[in-house]
């Protein structure tokens, strides 16, 4: 859970901070053997029933923060085994990017009807008159459920005066929007790769804090180290992320203090997203295409093209945020480096594809960049100010929170035709981003804009966040008026679309770089 500081958040962080300490010292990344025992110190158990599967937990996600797989716990191996490969900054992820530590799954049920002793035996029992397989008696003044009978369908939930019955789901399961997560034969959480979208939802959502993503840590603190200018994009949704002291006039100097050349917002390529969709949806909706979808979120633009692949045309072919800001870089400087720094964990798996890593170098989240910080004992107040970043628009930076992407490009589109009406459907959640494209197929959304966000919320409510998502909205809006400029053609950086278009840093075409 995003912004509450529990046992699985302080454990995430310190092998966060132990990866970048051992890059930024030049460790030996044999070490990986000895931090299990540097992280969870002593003799007793403080989280789970044995210390040494505490530990074991934690060699595990040790291997995942550097990009490595999960162990086959069957086999006999070394935390470190395999570590040699991912000593490079050439390191890419292993597949698959989001995966389960076994045995650190509870084998949650995956859905169960229990009735509590909040039941109160009363003489209505409406929870037996509607439960339409008769798997509800009344038992010594209580009602109990024959589960062999039952089927849940949650009418007895949704009867109980007393709220008294519940449905309990597996956490991970039910934040996953593609149905990707079953149980294995011996009841763990499993994640079919084939459907899922690494948006990360089952990560935050799991309380035993079993399901891992990949890292980049490592990799990145490595390039930082070398002579080769390394500059960081920031996400919008970073608005609050690092507390009070992170001052706008702070962020430069904060990166800069980790070893980055400079930083770049990210928005300033959200505005340019927003041009290129809006001029998009004049041109092709409705002649061409009954509707366009937003491309900016990987999580909801992949989960679109796998589910209904006959509308995959409908998804705008505008290239991210992220990469045409990346572009916009590595148009000045080609031989630099560039790190994605946000809230998302499809953003990592966006840049791993063979066209977008010719510009993202090294995708880090918000809570990988805090371990980074802790490392190096970056104290935000006592750095000196910076040039605060100013040179995108507010409707680029609102492209964090759900129905801004829409917002930004509804406003291009009334500045580049002002009789235009522009009708807008939004989504956030896969769950009910799929409900809105299931109705756009149906044709009820002929001549909309749709936009879809897989995080609740949107990019400030994403897997890699820190804060909680309510006070990261009104970090976001704080930031939104910071800002000289409030539309994104009120930026300088509009002329240069159709030059980044044609930017070839490799040669490939941008439109494999959002298959």
């Amino acid at each position: 859970m995003r912004g509450l500081y529990s046992s699985k958040t302080k454990i995430r962080h310190q092998i966060f901070t132990e990866i970048a300490r051992m890059a930024y010292n030049g460790d030996d990344c044999k070490k990986l053997d000895e931090l299990p025992y540097q992280i969870i110190p002593g003799e007793i158990a403080s989280y789970r029933e044995s210390i040494f599967l505490e530990r074991a937990i934690v060699g595990e996600r040790l291997r995942v923060a550097m990009g490595m797989s999960i162990r086959n716990v069957a086999e006999h191996s070394l935390i470190s085994q395999g570590v040699e490969a991912s000593v490079t900054e050439e390191k890419y992820y292993e597949p698959p990017l989001i995966d389960v530590i076994k045995f650190a799954c509870h084998s949650c049920p995956e859905k169960n009807i229990m009735i509590t002793n909040g039941c109160q035996g009363c003489l209505e029992h409406p929870c037996i008159e509607v439960c339409p397989k008769h798997a509800i008696s009344m038992v010594n003044g209580r009602s109990v459920i024959d589960q062999d009978k039952c089927v849940k369908c949650g009418k007895c939930v949704e009867s109980c005066p007393y709220n008294a019955i519940i449905r309990q789901e597996r956490p991970c399961a039910k934040a996953c929007g593609m149905d990707a997560i079953r149980s294995d034969e011996n009841g763990r959480a499993c994640i079919d790769h084939e459907k899922c979208v690494s948006c990360g939802m089952c990560l935050v959502s799991c309380p035993f804090s079993a399901i891992v993503d990949k890292g980049q840590i490592y990799q990145t603190i490595l390039a930082l180290k070398s002579d080769v200018p390394v500059y960081a994009i920031v996400a919008p949704a970073v608005a609050g992320q690092f507390g009070p002291e992170m001052k706008p006039e702070k962020i430069r100097p904060a990166f800069q203090a980790l070893g980055f050349k400079d930083v770049v917002e990210v928005a300033t390529g959200a505005d340019l997203c927003a041009i290129e969709e809006a001029k998009d949806f004049m041109e092709e909706v409705p002649e061409k295409l009954p509707f366009m979808a937003t491309s900016c979120c990987p999580a909801w633009s992949m989960m679109a093209k796998k589910m209904f692949p006959d509308y995959a045309n409908c998804i705008s072919m505008a290239l991210t945020p992220m990469v045409l800001t990346a572009r916009l870089i590595k148009r000045k400087h080609p031989d630099c480096k560039i790190v994605f720094v946000g809230p998302c964990a499809a953003k990592k798996l966006e840049a791993s594809r063979r066209t977008i890593r010719s510009y993202v170098d090294f995708v880090l989240t918000f809570e990988e960049l805090q371990g980074m910080f802790s490392a190096k004992n970056v104290v935000f107040g006592e750095l000196p100010d910076g040039k605060p970043l100013k040179e995108s628009s507010a409707d680029g930076r609102g492209f964090a929170a759900s129905g801004g992407v829409a917002k930004a490009v509804v406003n291009v589109i009334k500045r580049m035709d002002p009789e235009r009406e522009v009708k807008v459907a939004s989504a956030q959640g896969l769950k009910d981003c799929k409900k809105m494209l299931q109705a756009a197929k149906a044709g009820k959304y002929n001549g909309y804009l749709l936009e879809g966000m897989a995080c609740p919320g949107g990019c400030i409510a994403g897997a890699g966040t820190i804060q909680p998502i309510k006070k990261s909205a009104v970090s976001l809006e704080s930031m939104k008026k910071e800002v000289v400029f409030q539309e994104c053609l009120d930026t300088k950086y509009g002329d240069l679309l159709e030059d980044l278009e044609n930017f070839e840093y490799f040669a490939e075409e941008h439109q494999d770089e959002n298959a």
